[in-house]
């Protein structure tokens, strides 16, 4: 793992305007449940959810980039407000690419959040690369910042809440929720 000094880590952070994630293993803890009627289930943490609504209404963009297709993950975007889901995408690359152009943004302004070792190539790219406490060593060995909670189990919000608190955002985040 490469190890970044909280003070740069705040630095990468507040640049970031994009942040992108998978979602098994990341929005989830990685288990799929199958039933007799080929409907998939999956499990979302809410206060993942809420840190992603918060990011979005800072400004910050946040896209969903995963391997496989489900229904269930259409669905969780769109509750979530989030418009830009690529599904079925191995090249994960590809995605990041098309959401670069898309924003025009440069590497430094995009943070990635993965698990396992499909999500490597895009770690490398990104300005700041994260993995859930839970990822493959293998991811763990590339990221600059490895979360303390697992996939499915708040790791999103604690990214959410580092961008918003690198980008000076948090405190009147708080003001509007604790105002009486």
């Amino acid at each position: 793992m490469k190890k970044v000094p909280k003070k740069e880590l705040s630095k990468l952070a507040r640049q970031i305007k994009l942040l992108i994630l998978d979602v098994d293993g990341v929005l989830t803890d990685g288990g799929i449940i199958l039933d007799s009627k080929d409907n998939e289930l999956k499990i979302f943490h809410v206060r993942d959810g809420h840190g992603i609504r918060m990011l979005l209404k800072a400004g910050v963009r946040v896209a969903l980039v995963t391997g496989r297709h489900s229904e269930v993950v259409k669905r969780r975007a769109e509750e979530l407000g989030l418009t830009d889901v690529y599904q079925n995408c191995r090249d994960k690359l590809i995605a990041y690419s098309d959401l670069a152009t898309k924003y025009s943004l440069a590497g430094g302004e995009i943070a990635y959040v993965g698990d396992d070792v499909i999500d490597i190539p895009l770690l490398r790219q990104c300005g700041l690369a994260v993995a859930v406490a839970d990822a493959d060593e293998e991811v763990k060995a590339v990221v600059s910042l490895i979360t303390k909670a697992g996939g499915g189990r708040g790791a999103v919000r604690e990214v959410c809440d580092l961008l918003l608190k690198a980008k000076d955002l948090w405190k009147s985040m708080m003001d509007e929720y604790l105002k009486a």
